[in-house]
């Protein structure tokens, strides 16, 4: 078939799953990659299996492969039957989290890394042309923002509004001299090969550099996933810890679907070797405590929770992207989802779900 293709990696995630839909509605064909991983990862309840067989069902011009992005066998057949129609490579596979990289720092690096290398290769091989959009983290940026002059309020930790970067923080942020976690560094690693393949080979290579990436569609799990997993427990009555500096450490989170948006602009237009910081910024941003208060509100629950001083290793207090760059570069873009909106559509969308969980 002679259709414009579109390869996603970790289709049954939170990212993927939203890219497959959006690209879908818009009329390409859409092979989608997803082993399952995250329930090796995290356990049965983050399988997203189930997310899969929605795609499987749902979407006509989906094809659905069981394969392994650190293989080059296996993403040798993908990529040798579909290189001629591929336009994009959007790669959201990943193992995500801070904590469990420190239990197996040789799978989080070889699948961050060396499976980010192997879909640079094959595209390189392939599809020269197409666009390879990476999900790459803040956390690249290891604890450097930590070292911010903040101000602690009632709810949350903040930034002087005369201070350089209280619109968030920018792509110039240096990446070196820090604790990054094992997790931060795997990404780092792929952040920069895939920064380097643009440059070096002159291909359409795009990294994000995202903050919190939320939605309905999160696998959540204590590990990975803060807005749903919070969420999920105050439904449910599942305790939930919250870690370290008081309850009021600050995350901007985007929606998936603005996120997909801005894949979209990039594959439409791309540039090469471009790196940007993507999130809520100031529009979609809140704290630990203000989380709790809003899906307080929303569920008609208390939280069950306690509080455990320890905060993650390389976690940050404070971290609202700087979207500057993002629409200077693509006006046309801006967050849509706010944190009410967002945490409104997770409550409606997996009452059903979760009550059964």
């Amino acid at each position: 078939m002679n259709k414009r293709t579109i390869i996603v990696t970790g289709s049954g995630g939170l990212i993927g799953s939203e890219a497959c839909r959006y690209f879908h509605a818009s009329g390409y064909m859409v092979i989608g990659i997803d082993n399952d991983m995250r329930a090796q990862f995290f356990g049965s309840e983050a399988s997203t299996q189930w997310n899969i067989s929605s795609l499987q069902e749902t979407l006509q011009n989906y094809i659905h492969i069981n394969g392994d992005i650190r293989s080059p066998n296996d993403m040798d057949n993908v990529f040798n039957d579909y290189s001629k129609n591929i336009i994009a490579v959007i790669h959201t596979a990943a193992q995500p989290s801070h904590d469990w990289a420190a239990k197996d720092p040789m799978k989080d690096f070889t699948v961050n890394a060396n499976g980010t290398l192997n879909m640079l290769e094959m595209t390189r091989k392939y599809c020269p042309e197409a666009v390879f959009v990476f999900t790459s983290t803040n956390k690249v940026y290891g604890d450097n923002p930590n070292l911010l002059p903040l101000v602690e309020l009632e709810d949350r930790w903040e930034i002087s509004d005369s201070h350089q970067w209280y619109r968030g923080i920018p792509e110039t942020m240096s990446i070196d001299h820090c604790k990054h976690s094992l997790f931060g560094v795997s990404k780092a690693a792929a952040d920069l090969m895939v920064q380097e393949y643009g440059r070096y080979f002159k291909m359409n290579t795009v990294v994000f550099r995202g903050g919190c990436l939320t939605g309905p569609a999160h696998s959540a799990t204590k590990l990975h996933g803060f807005l749903a997993y919070l969420m999920k427990c105050i439904m449910t009555e599942e305790p939930y810890t919250v870690l370290g500096y008081k309850g009021k450490q600050v995350r901007d989170n985007i929606h998936a679907y603005d996120l997909i948006r801005a894949f979209d602009c990039v594959i439409n237009k791309p540039k090469q070797a471009s790196v940007y910081n993507i999130g809520g910024g100031r529009k979609s941003n809140c704290s630990m405590k203000e989380a709790i208060l809003i899906c307080e509100e929303i569920t008609g629950k208390q939280i069950k929770g306690k509080y455990d001083d320890n905060n993650r290793i390389g976690d940050h207090i404070w971290y609202i992207s700087d979207l500057t760059k993002f629409r200077t570069d693509y006006p046309e873009w801006d967050i849509e989802y706010t944190i009410e909106k967002i945490l409104s559509q997770i409550f409606e969308m997996n009452k059903d779900r979760w009550r059964c969980a």
